[in-house]
């Protein structure tokens, strides 16, 4: 699975509340979820983010309470994928859980430019390109159950298909 998509940077240390404020967390409807994301950190977000788009992030990212609502919101918002260099481990599972790409890059992306700089991710090899300079980077792939529970559009998807499969 290749994805493709302009970047959106943040830092070490974002925690779900920064991702989606609890005052939100009365809804599970991703699109909603979408309109707030990352509001409390950068207001304009919401608005310029758009589908295809890929988050960077430093250490931790997802850290703070086990909501799934914010990998959801994340999700809702088109964003293809998010790059960090290490996630919550709840985070991290609930992400796989609805589909939603991960890849922990050790590599330094500082020199990226938010809102200007395109990534192109190559899921299946953990290869990170920079489009511009055609410089690259190595994540660590998923194993071939977890990119198909990626493909599948997650957990709860990959069981459907999974027993539509027996049932045939």
């Amino acid at each position: 699975m290749i994805l493709e998509g302009n970047i959106w940077i943040f830092g070490d240390n974002i925690d779900t509340d920064a991702i989606i404020a609890a005052r939100y967390l009365s809804t599970t409807a991703a699109e909603e979820l979408a309109s707030h994301l990352m509001e409390d950190i950068r207001p304009d977000f919401p608005e310029l983010v758009k589908k295809g788009d890929i988050i960077i992030a430093g250490n931790n990212f997802g850290c703070g309470s086990s909501r799934e609502h914010a990998p959801l919101a994340i999700k809702g918002a088109g964003v293809s994928c998010v790059i960090a260099r290490s996630f919550a481990r709840i985070f991290y599972r609930n992400s796989i859980n609805i589909g939603l790409p991960i890849l922990e890059c050790a590599d330094d992306l500082s020199f990226l430019l938010s809102g200007q700089d395109r990534l192109q991710v190559n899921l299946e090899e953990g290869l990170i390109t920079h489009l511009q300079s055609g410089r690259s980077f190595k994540a660590a792939p998923f194993p071939p159950f977890m990119q198909e529970l990626i493909r599948q559009g997650g957990l709860v998807e990959y069981v459907k298909a999974r027993l539509n499969k027996k049932v045939s």
